[in-house]
């Protein structure tokens, strides 16, 4: 069998020379390519079986966010991984697929925009006071939480848990998003008690008015 190499195909030369010889510079480039190649190799999407992987920065990329949201996804168990050496790869189609559920809906149903208004205020408190907003959220969440140990409000209420410990811009967009999950979390939340009734009526009845 021969290597493409002049140098190692030629009798009495397949082994490195001995002595004072210098090693043959292909002979060099063959070690170093030998051990560059799985360094260069190590971002690239791989397939479990005939289904492909990708890794989590590229999985950040199609949905949008920061790479670290994607891990938190994979923590909190939302998007399962596979381990190639240390580092994680995620299913493309997972991906893919939570990509649509945070596609924004066609229109949104009254009660939807009516939670939608509510919380654009609420967002704006947690800019101006997030110490005290973050706090009566954690409340909430804890007492939701305990009522709601298992099923559907469940998986929101520790969507919202894994929000409030990240970063703040990120809960601002969930709190604010038209997407799908947005509703939902809305659906879920644990900000009751932020606004004042005096505040809630006025929002609700600038909402009723505008819609007559």
């Amino acid at each position: 069998m021969t290597t493409g190499c002049p140098c190692l195909d030629q009798p009495g030369r397949g082994a490195l020379p001995t002595g004072g010889d210098e090693a043959p510079v292909c002979v060099v480039i063959l070690v170093f390519t030998g051990i560059i190649r799985p360094v260069t190799r190590m971002d690239e999407t791989v397939t479990e079986g005939n289904i492909k992987l990708v890794t989590t920065g590229q999985a950040a990329s199609i949905l949008g966010s920061s790479r670290q949201h994607v891990v938190d996804l994979c923590d909190s168990g939302r998007l399962g991984y596979s381990s190639v050496g240390t580092h994680r790869r995620v299913r493309l189609v997972d991906v893919l697929r939570l990509k649509e559920g945070e596609k924004a809906v066609g229109k949104l149903t009254r009660d939807q925009i009516r939670s939608l208004w509510l919380h654009q205020p609420v967002a704006r408190r947690l800019v101006t006071d997030p110490e005290r907003t973050l706090r009566r959220a954690r409340v909430n969440l804890r007492r939701l939480t305990a009522a709601h140990s298992r099923g559907v409000a469940a998986r929101w209420l520790g969507e919202w848990a894994r929000l409030l410990d990240g970063p703040v811009d990120e809960l601002l967009e969930a709190m604010t998003s038209r997407s799908e999950r947005g509703c939902e979390l809305r659906q879920n939340s644990p900000f009751a008690g932020v606004l004042t009734q005096r505040e809630r009526a006025r929002i609700l009845a600038n909402l009723q008015g505008l819609a007559a």
